[in-house]
């Protein structure tokens, strides 16, 4: 019998797909703006020998991880580098896979790409704005926090405790999000009915893996740091658009890498990339490091 944590019930549960002898997977993948570092596959090693035991134990495992490829942080790149944005998503998705095939994880069945869907998402948030959870200003768009009563559920933080999550005009309360984000001089953007603009990060991953895998599905993966806010904000868009609960039966999230003091991450700078690394060890000896503890623990 599989037994896995679900950080949603914050209980160990006997793992029982929504569909008998089907898997369904989604896992956030990485926003391509630089090159793959150790922390971000320790993640997605650690999902590989999960697809890889199920598949062992005689499921039918449907992989998704999809790929991020408009973000603040490939814009600025651009900026800093003098490089089409496009140019630069493709030099890191490059890099990734190179990085991944080399400790022989699985590729997925689909990477699915964000700038590949805005019609997608573009249906998905007009849904949300006619329902009554989210709307317009400025030519943003936002999700009313306030109007979905579960939010918090996943990561357990209340209303009261909330920071206002990102920059914009005319939103209702600090702590909304954007779903749509109004371009701004010199960024690259698509057209919509609120305007040119591009989408927000978290509309992404519920309209991707709804799309490939449908409106409720087994398990969705991650890092810790993506519980909150990436992951309650998806639960939320997800849930008031389509009517269900639970929009994911398990939620499985990954502990961080720890360099220094810190998490390893590009924001602070303190990365050790993959392709440094393998320089000087085999990809074996990495992927079996990267397993070498319990895939929720630090590292």
């Amino acid at each position: 019998m599989l037994r896995i944590y679900n950080t949603l019930t914050k209980e160990i549960e006997q793992f029982k797909p929504l569909n008998p002898g089907i898997v369904k997977i989604y896992v956030c993948g990485p926003t391509v703006y630089d090159k793959t570092h150790i922390g971000h596959v320790r993640t997605y090693v650690a999902f590989d020998v999960v697809r890889r035991y199920l598949e062992f134990k005689g499921y039918s495992v449907f992989y998704i991880v999809n790929i991020t490829d408009i973000d603040d942080k490939i814009i600025r790149k651009s900026r800093e580098t003098g490089k089409n944005w496009n140019e630069i998503a493709d030099e890191y998705i490059e890099d990734f896979f190179k990085s991944t095939d080399a400790l022989n994880i699985k590729r997925a069945h689909i990477y699915p790409r964000v700038t590949h869907h805005i019609n997608d998402i573009i249906k998905f948030i007009e849904k949300l704005i006619d329902k009554g959870y989210a709307y317009e200003a400025n030519g943003n768009v936002y999700f009313d926090i306030d109007a979905f009563e579960d939010y918090g559920k996943l990561s357990n933080i209340s209303k009261e405790k909330l920071k206002p999550q990102e920059e914009g005009e005319g939103k209702r309360n600090p702590y909304d999000f954007a779903l749509w984000k109004k371009a701004k001089p010199g960024e690259p953007y698509w057209n919509s009915p609120w305007g040119p603009g591009r989408p927000g990060w978290h509309i992404e991953c519920s309209v991707m893996s709804s799309k490939y895998l449908g409106q409720q599905f087994d398990i969705h993966g991650g890092g810790q740091d993506l519980i909150f806010p990436h992951h309650e904000n998806e639960i939320a868009q997800s849930e008031a658009c389509f009517g269900v609960k639970p929009w994911v039966k398990y939620w499985m999230h990954t502990g961080m890498l720890i360099m220094g003091k810190e998490k390893m991450s590009k924001s602070i700078g303190n990365i050790v990339t993959v392709e440094e690394l393998l320089r000087h060890y085999n990809p074996m000896e990495l992927r079996y490091f990267l397993i070498s503890t319990h895939y929720r623990s630090q590292l």
